[in-house]
């Protein structure tokens, strides 16, 4: 049925005991995904309902709980408790009263004995003589002769003794109910004892285990796992080219187009898009048109209006943060996890006035405890991180302000390591003598430091 792309043979090995050998497509494919794989979509691993639909002690069809049934399974252990207990007790005390008959026959043996040989019919003559009751006189004339040792008498008086302490504990759990209630209790508790996996006697052919999850196998799982660079032109073509391609301009373009992106990426990735309209976008990295001919429009991948451009294209890390920011210089952190998006139409991440766009979207390192906001005016200003709220959605707060322009760009960076801001394709400077430059969340900034890109950008 080609439900399991991983598979390619089942073999059946068996011997003396069962073996069966899953042969996989190739071997780069995960021994666990294969094996999730065919717990999902085969019988061997298999989830059942319970439908409870019942009848209960009072002979009423109805659907229980699952508390509902295990009260109803209490209750009935109750009244098999309860009626067992009656049923024995009956049967001690008439244990009971044939043993007191023996008893009285023993201490007037001779007198027994004498009515017994002489009378014709001794029923009634003993059960006058020494006030017995039916039961009893007839116990007595249905003893044998052994019984009649003196030892015999001990054992009785044993019993006798012995029934009388059962009788007096089985009244005393019929009268309270919260006696009856702890029986029941370690009733069970013998039960789980003798059929536990340790006794044997409940040790399991199948195993019960933990219900799987709902998550479905990602589809990425199902992808062969490859390295691509994924290449965006200035005029939104993309593709992705097989291989890490160290330099993208050896790539051919629409006349007129220019490279703008090159991501080094797997075909098991998810593609990040942030846009000026503030939301993002996800692609599969496998969806991508290949890198033999120019590639196709971005806008038709995604639901991106003409009047709107990407802000930055980026490989889905999960648990990593990313700064965005707009153009008038509001922005905060998000997690990364939280601007995936399901469909086409994008994830609505940063809120924007009408007169608003998003300028900045960057990659939050662990290490990173400072802010660097960069003016259209070209002045620079770097404050604390933790001044910077996290949020999965808004407008944000003032990073910069500005008497003329915008944002130009925006990026966290490590004060021991510096701000490092590039040059060219190739080049890069970091600087760490920066404390001119830092300030209070929403104010100015400085003119940036000699030597800084005329193109306004970090990099």
């Amino acid at each position: 049925e080609r439900k399991l792309p991983f598979l390619d043979d089942i073999r059946d090995e068996s011997e003396a005991q069962m073996r069966l050998v899953l042969q996989p497509k190739s071997r780069t494919v995960e021994p666990e995904m294969l094996m999730e794989q065919l717990f999902r979509l085969t019988d061997l691993e298999n989830r059942f309902s319970l439908n409870l639909n019942v009848l209960g002690a009072d002979n009423v069809p109805r659907v229980m709980s699952l508390r509902d049934a295990l009260r109803a399974f209490l209750d009935h252990r109750h009244e098999v408790l309860v009626r067992r207990s009656k049923f024995r007790l009956g049967k001690i005390e008439h244990r009971l009263e044939i043993l007191d008959g023996f008893l009285i026959a023993f201490l007037n043996l001779d007198k027994v004995i004498k009515i017994i040989r002489t009378e014709d019919e001794p029923k009634p003559k003993l059960m006058k003589a020494f006030k017995l009751s039916d039961v009893q006189a007839e116990a007595i004339l249905n003893m044998r002769l052994r019984q009649l040792r003196r030892l015999e008498e001990t054992e009785i008086k044993k019993e006798h003794a012995a029934l009388s302490d059962e009788r007096k504990e089985i009244r005393a759990l019929l009268r309270d109910e919260t006696k009856r209630w702890k029986k029941i209790g370690s009733e069970i508790t013998e039960i789980k004892k003798l059929f536990s996996d340790k006794s044997g006697l409940g040790k399991r052919r199948t195993v019960i285990g933990e219900p799987p999850s709902a998550v479905i196998v990602p589809l990425e799982a199902m992808i062969e796992r490859e390295p691509i660079t994924v290449v965006c032109s200035h005029l939104g073509w993309i593709r992705a080219a097989k291989g890490h391609i160290t330099d993208a301009d050896k790539l051919k373009y629409k006349e007129g187009d220019k490279p703008r992106f090159a991501i080094h990426a797997q075909t098991t990735d998810k593609l990040l898009v942030f846009a000026t309209n503030g939301r993002f976008y996800t692609l599969g990295c496998d969806k991508l048109p290949t890198g033999r001919g120019h590639g196709e429009p971005l806008r038709l991948m995604i639901d991106l209006g003409n009047g709107h451009d990407v802000v930055n294209l980026l490989v889905h890390e999960p648990g990593r943060r990313l700064l965005v920011a707009s153009d008038k210089g509001r922005g905060f952190i998000v997690p990364e996890n939280e601007v995936i998006a399901q469909t086409k139409n994008g994830k609505q991440v940063l809120n924007l006035a009408s007169d608003e766009e998003a300028a900045a979207c960057s990659v939050v390192g662990p290490e990173d405890n400072y802010v660097a906001a960069l003016g259209d005016n070209r002045k620079l200003l770097i404050f604390r991180m933790d001044n910077l709220p996290e949020m999965n959605r808004g407008r944000g707060v003032i990073l910069q302000r500005y008497n003329q322009g915008g944002l130009a760009d925006a990026k966290t960076y490590n004060a021991k390591e510096g701000l490092t801001w590039r040059f060219g394709k190739d080049r890069s400077h970091t600087e760490t003598d920066l404390k001119r430059w830092i300030g209070k969340r929403a104010q100015a900034g400085l003119i940036v430091p000699k030597g800084f890109p005329k193109t306004g950008k970090f990099g």
